[in-house]
């Protein structure tokens, strides 16, 4: 598989979707945003990954590459190819649907607990695939680190929810998924992001501490199984395809 990604910070990693690459042998090709970007053709590639970032979607005047990025994205989703994004990846997708992307009531850093909203399902949608990997359900505990929130889009199935953050994930036409929280976060990507933007940790609700965030064994294990999980489950979706 093909996978090709968007990156928005030179310091960041791609944790555990990136050792998933590495122990399956699929291809991981990049398009920096910080540096002069340059997009691929939909179909030199199999799936598409938007990765995350510390600006917002609608800051196109400080980030003026938003605009073109978010016009590759709609590209890409109009092919119906596969595509993941996490946290500003999620926005960015959630915005190009037409969904509005806000500041949340709250910051989220840190692990946080998940819901998922099995069988959840809009009025105008008839008919459409919301199955995930079963690893992701009923409930889990993801690594956070946002300040802003999207609405789903029209057409689009909520999939999960945390207390400080209603929406944090959607599904749409089965195979292009939005997830607030970070499922490659592992212990090297989350020491890349303090390094970055350790300033927010200060005290609040749902902000946890650099020891925290970095403590827990058991939590990196299960952010590693559920990355594996979903990128198995697209793996699936990409073999379909062909």
């Amino acid at each position: 598989m093909k996978i090709h990604c968007l990156q928005h910070l030179k310091n960041e990693t791609y944790g555990n979707i990136e050792t998933w690459v590495s122990l399956k042998g699929h291809s991981l090709t990049k398009t920096l945003l910080y540096e002069k970007p340059v997009f691929p053709e939909p179909e030199e590639f199999d799936m598409l990954l938007i990765m995350g970032g510390t600006m917002s979607v609608y800051q196109e005047k400080e980030f003026p590459w938003l605009k073109p990025e978010k016009e590759f994205v709609k590209k890409v989703i109009d092919t119906g190819k596969p595509v993941l994004g996490s946290c500003f990846g999620a926005q960015m997708i959630a915005e190009v649907l037409g969904g509005k992307v806000t500041r949340n009531r709250f910051k989220e850093i840190g692990w946080h607990r998940v819901k998922a909203l099995a069988g959840e399902k809009p009025n105008n949608v008839s008919e459409i695939s919301s199955e995930l990997p079963a690893d992701l359900f009923p409930e889990f505990t993801a690594f956070m680190w946002h300040g802003d929130t999207f609405d789903i889009p029209a057409g689009a199935v909520r999939l999960f929810e945390s207390e400080a953050c209603p929406n944090q994930g959607f599904i749409y036409r089965g195979n292009i998924i939005g997830l607030q929280f970070h499922p490659e976060a592992d212990r090297r990507w989350i020491r890349n992001l303090i390094e970055d933007s350790g300033h927010e940790l200060v005290e609040g609700k749902f902000i946890q501490s650099e020891e925290e965030t970095l403590g827990n064994k058991y939590l990196l294990e299960n952010s590693q199984q559920i990355a594996f999980s979903l990128m198995d489950w697209f793996e699936k979706k990409c073999e379909k395809l062909k």
